[in-house]
């Protein structure tokens, strides 16, 4: 299969909204029970056929609590033999050492847990409920124990920025392969906890300094995710130091760009409406009416995300558009408007230095 411009790479499929926890930033606002209009098995199977017809993007079976599913093992076991590489997205806390031997026998290839803290307290707080933190790492042990490649979400916000050290300490000595780093998207429960918890934009590019600087030291794999300006300062600082930046361009640890929404990326809700991302709420299509195929390629919103000339503001007149783009969900949630300009960015672009003088 050729690599085209707008490959589909990732597709992030909340597979439920039910969810054991309560988390206070949840972009799905899970609930205790499964919503009744959830995909059925067999269009959710339907779907996988036809997905892997026309790509081969990596399948991330996200939630709610994706183990809250009675068929996702099902579901998991058809997408590998489809060619699909399947990973899944947890809380850990429903982990026990049966669920670590069903994921690796269904072919998931990763699962993400995550880790918002680097203690029970802070975690559990964020989590909402107590106990959350010592069973995520329990089943982390679980996984880790049956060969599973093991991956911490981190998502960022006031209450634990200060512990981003620490959290990195536990997922070296957890064996982890990846730390992701997530900003807070202010969507869904996070419209509610925005301007309480959201990091400050001068905090934004220290944290990313920092953590471009762990990526120089440390085993795992790194990546920023809602965060599009890392790919910007990975740039300037790779120069300062004589570096070429070489993306990583398949695999899980693919980094080719900052916000992929649309246009290598794309969301499906649980009842089976296609978004540019989790967080970016403008809809492109339904599953139950059309296609993936058809969506992806023809929609209007991926076809305007899919054109840098588009972007507002200063991110468009940036001259490291191309490989950041700035958060457009992120912008939405800011402005109403999709296309205007990162709000949690402090990079003055070129552009605009030399029309002030």
């Amino acid at each position: 299969m050729h690599a085209s411009k707008n490959e589909l790479r990732l597709l992030f499929w909340e597979t439920t909204v039910g969810c054991n926890l309560k988390c206070v930033h949840c972009r799905a606002s899970a609930q205790a029970g499964r919503a009744p209009d959830e995909l059925t098995t067999e269009e959710a199977l339907d779907f996988i056929e036809e997905l892997a017809g026309f790509a081969q993007p990596i399948l991330v079976l996200s939630g709610g609590e994706p183990l809250y599913r009675p068929d996702i093992f099902r579901v998991a076991e058809f997408a590998t033999w489809k060619g699909l590489k399947v990973a899944m997205a947890t809380n850990g806390t429903l982990v026990d050492a049966e669920v670590a031997r069903r994921i690796k026998a269904s072919g998931v290839r990763r699962v993400s847990i995550s880790l918002d803290g680097a203690n029970a307290e802070t975690h559990d707080r964020f989590r909402g409920m107590p106990g959350a933190f010592d069973r995520a790492l329990e089943g982390a042990g679980h996984l880790r124990r049956e060969g599973v490649s093991l991956q911490f979400n981190t998502t960022v916000s006031q209450h634990n920025a200060e512990q981003l050290s620490r959290v990195m300490d536990l997922a070296e000595r957890m064996g982890a392969d990846a730390l992701h780093l997530f900003l807070l998207v202010p969507v869904g429960c996070g419209l509610e906890i925005a301007d309480e918890q959201q990091v400050p934009a001068e905090d934004y590019e220290r944290i990313l300094n920092w953590f471009y600087d762990q990526s120089q030291r440390t085993r795992m794999e790194l990546k920023a995710t809602c965060a599009p300006h890392y790919y910007r300062i990975l740039r300037q600082r790779a120069r300062e130091e004589g570096r070429k930046v070489t993306p990583k361009t398949d695999g899980m640890a693919a980094m080719t760009k900052g916000c992929l929404a649309g246009t290598g990326v794309c969301f499906l809700s649980h009842r089976g409406e296609v978004f540019p991302c989790g967080y970016l709420p403008m809809r492109a299509g339904s599953i139950r009416e059309q296609g993936i195929e058809e969506i992806w390629r023809t929609a209007p919103v991926f076809q305007s995300l899919r054109d840098p000339a588009l972007l507002e503001g200063k991110c468009g007149v940036c001259e490291y558009r191309m490989v950041c783009g700035g958060c457009r969900a992120r912008a939405f949630g800011e402005t109403g408007n999709y296309l205007d300009e990162e709000p949690f960015c402090l990079y003055q672009p070129r552009a605009m230095r030399i029309a002030c003088g």
